[in-house]
């Protein structure tokens, strides 16, 4: 017998471009069904974004930006200990989020990305992912291939980089990057 609500843990992954645009489709394809979507970003900051200031003004979607910006990159100037309190900090709220079984779907930007940057371990993305109540999705992204992580989901896309403008010496662009 088939479950017709059967909430699910999915993984956008890859050193590819997309991952995030993924998640952003997903929160509004969701939404626009009359889901409760949480849109959290675990890393990116106040960044200019253009799919968080979209996903704002969107219905059902509530958009929570917890980290303090790429971490040692892009002239970051923030103590790691300053990005692991923030990383914390959006690992607690994403658990509550779950928990309170408020939302349908539960997006966590940049949770892998997390582990990947050493500001959460691996284990504290398994108790999230945990901490889902069976009824609802929970969509998480990141560069890497985490085994642990991939076998706990029931939905996992790798994108993958075959050519990039950054290696041509273009920089990132508005409304297509960010």
């Amino acid at each position: 017998m088939t479950k017709t609500r059967q909430g699910l843990t999915i993984i956008y992954i890859g050193d590819g471009k997309g991952k995030t645009t993924a998640a952003a489709g997903l929160a509004i394809r969701a939404a626009g069904t009359g889901f409760k979507v949480l849109y959290l970003q675990f890393v990116k900051g106040d960044w200019p974004s253009g799919e968080r200031d979209i996903l704002k003004k969107i219905p059902n979607v509530e958009v929570k930006l917890m980290g303090l910006g790429f971490v040692g990159i892009l002239g970051d100037r923030k103590p790691l200990s300053a990005h692991v309190d923030a990383a914390k900090k959006a690992m607690t709220e994403s658990i509550k989020a779950l928990k309170s079984k408020k939302f349908d779907l539960v997006i966590l930007d940049e949770a892998i990305s997390a582990v990947e940057s050493k500001l959460l371990e691996v284990s504290d993305i398994l108790k999230i992912i945990k901490s889902k109540p069976e009824q609802v999705h929970l969509c998480l992204t990141g560069h890497k291939r985490i085994k642990k992580l991939i076998d706990m989901a029931d939905l996992v896309t790798e994108m993958k980089m075959i050519k990039h403008p950054y290696y041509q010496g273009i920089l990132a662009q508005r409304g297509i990057d960010y």
